[in-house]
């Protein structure tokens, strides 16, 4: 084999062949023989994980996208590829042929799937060698997100991100084989579209032949969809592309995936069954894990009221119970306040934690503190009877017997209460669940809980200008006995104006949202007054949806489901950007690529764009 050109070799660098392996072509992976393999000629392709030199024989852990297999050279049967295979290093990638062969007793390795065997080298060749690499390159190494991200495809040589990118092509094939299966049609929409307020800001695109114009890359495909049914499509999905430009965080990225569907002529009960049979076939493909069918439905008023939360988990108890009642006319003033200003008090119980100790207590209040209540009273419970709290005196002995009564605790338990605003106290008291209940080990691993989670705000406040928008977004049919409000501009109505929109949740985590759509043009014209839209806005904006509304489209409701949250719950992960093979950072940025990055002033001239002049 010849070195490359103008290359130098040493004593200490194995030679590289010029155009890349002529040879006989791969025979099987590294990680698929087994002890029934032995007395087979393999030929194996793959990177050192490490090299082993015991004197008359050298071991190579040679690794590839299925696992490990150990080669051994023998300084006595090949002396060539052995005096290679002397100077090999990690990350070094090879072609080894040889013979399968049992490994001798006392030294298989049980904790390998290819531990029982090992590969006898006949010949050795190095394809590339390969610089020390910034960070060791083993399973069980987690090296420093930034350096993973900057050496992306040295992260992705480890065998858990393989995994995961494995999974994720097993998963996005089991979905598209279900869904072709009922009737759907995979159908593109375009990337580049038309801004439109959809919830988040829009990644802009400058045109070239229409200067001063710009193309916005597509949120989802919402309206596109929507006209796929007015086409008579019937039944659509897409694993689309989508871009959203807002603070990302651990479940988020800039552009991500969905898992778009849209269905004509149907109602929540008909998508629910065809979703709930999609995951079922994906869990059971992909991981081998049968799910119960139906899934339970609660509504969002239901899921705050005992959770604290849209997106509840459900694997364990410890719900939140209303002690508003118990505590009406309660001699500790907070609680009477409380009631009297129309507020609510709420209480869980944290089993066993009657002796928890001064420091936990605060740390919790400090966590209820960051949701906004104005703190956390504890009850305690005490073994053998007797309760005691910071305001026990300003409790009567029938409110103490009270409140663990609708709380359900019993002696060694802890009560911890909030008052205030329902949505102050219920959120703060479900942030503490799930802290307690991950603490306390109440949260079983190996199980899956899946919930429809339905009937959301059909309107809600805007944080930063107080006007009201669309919870879901403004396609999304009120429900019918709420239709009428459309027409009110009372507050209190379209406060408690709920929407045919629906999330599917598991363990928590939210995995997709839809909602029934707006299929008449009157009823979203009602709906866009009610966002305070003008015509000429609605026009400007929406014109052609509702231009195709006026030509006959049939009912239809829709869900989309994010790809990398899904795939983030089914491998365990703690972020999406572990199953993204090339993600972005926290602030939307490639690493390994540095994008985004500066274009020069004849690209910005050709858009019509100039750089803003820098302050002085």
């Amino acid at each position: 084999m010849a070195a490359a050109e103008g290359e130098k070799l040493t004593n200490a660098t194995p030679p590289v062949a010029v155009s890349g392996y002529e040879g006989q072509g791969r025979t099987c992976y590294c990680g698929e023989l087994r002890e029934k393999d032995a007395g087979s000629k393999v030929v194996l392709m793959g990177w050192v994980n490490r090299q082993r030199d015991l004197g008359e024989l050298i071991f190579i852990d040679l690794r590839d996208r299925t696992g490990m297999v150990q080669v051994v050279t023998d300084h006595n049967r090949t002396p060539e590829s052995f005096k290679l295979a002397k100077k090999v290093r990690s990350e070094y990638v090879l072609c080894v042929s040889g013979t399968v062969v049992k490994r001798a007793p006392g030294t298989e390795n049980p904790n390998s799937p290819t531990g029982m065997i090992e590969v006898m080298a006949d010949d050795i060749k190095v394809f590339n060698r390969a610089k020390t690499p910034p960070f060791v390159i083993r399973d069980e190494a987690e090296p420093d997100e930034g350096l993973r991200m900057r050496y992306r495809y040295l992260d992705l040589r480890r065998l858990p991100m393989l995994r995961n990118l494995e999974l994720r092509h097993k998963a996005t094939l089991a979905i598209r084989n279900y869904l072709s299966r009922k009737g759907f049609w995979e159908v593109e929409t375009p990337t580049m579209t038309k801004s439109t307020p959809e919830g988040a800001r829009d990644y802009l695109v400058p045109s070239r032949l229409e200067p001063g114009s710009f193309f916005a890359l597509a949120q989802s495909p919402q309206l596109f969809k929507q006209l796929l049914m007015v086409s008579g499509v019937d039944k659509y999905f897409q694993l689309a592309r989508c871009y959203r430009d807002e603070d990302l965080r651990a479940d988020r990225q800039p552009e991500f995936t969905q898992i778009d569907i849209e269905v004509s002529f149907a109602n929540e009960d008909r998508l629910f069954a065809l979703m709930e049979g999609m995951m079922q076939h994906l869990w059971n493909e992909v991981l081998g894990v049968e799910i119960g069918l139906p899934f339970p439905r609660m509504t969002r008023d239901e899921a705050m009221e005992r959770y604290g939360t849209d997106k509840p988990d459900t694997r364990f108890g410890m719900e939140i119970h209303d002690i508003t009642g118990v505590v009406r006319e309660s001699g500790f003033l907070v609680f009477r306040n409380t009631v009297e200003l129309k507020g609510t008090v709420r209480a869980i119980c944290a089993p066993g934690c009657a002796g928890m100790s001064r420091q936990e207590l605060d740390l919790l209040t400090a966590q209820a503190k960051e949701f906004g209540a104005a703190g956390l009273i504890h009850l305690a419970y005490l073994p053998g009877g007797g309760a005691k709290s910071p305001v026990r005196k300003h409790l009567s002995d029938e409110e103490v017997a009270g409140i663990a009564q609708a709380a359900g605790a019993k002696e060694g338990d802890l009560v911890l209460i909030v008052a205030g605003p329902f949505e102050v106290a219920v959120t703060a008291l479900g942030r503490i669940r799930l802290t307690l209940g991950e603490k306390l080990g109440l949260i079983p691993e190996d199980k899956y809980e899946f919930l429809w989670v339905t009937e959301f705000p059909l309107l809600e406040r805007n944080e930063e200008d107080s006007r009201w928008q669309a919870a879901h977004h403004p396609f999304t049919s009120p429900v019918a006995r709420h239709a009428h409000l459309l027409e009110s501009d009372d507050d209190t109505d379209k406060a408690r104006m709920r929407a045919r929109a629906y999330d599917l949740v598991l363990n928590g985590v939210e995995l997709g949202s839809g909602s029934v759509r707006i299929h008449q043009r009157e009823l979203q014209d009602k709906m866009f007054r009610l966002l305070g839209l003008s015509a000429e806005e609605v026009e400007e904006k929406f014109g052609f949806l509702l231009e195709a509304f006026e030509y006959g489209a049939p009912p239809h409701c829709g869900i989309a489901f994010g790809l990398d949250r899904l795939l983030m719950v089914m491998v365990g992960a703690s972020t999406i950007r572990d199953v993204i093979a090339f993600p972005k950072t926290a602030k939307g940025t490639c690493l390994l690529t540095g994008a985004p990055s500066q274009v020069s002033d004849e690209q910005l001239k050709e858009l019509g764009l100039c750089r803003k002049a820098e302050k002085e």
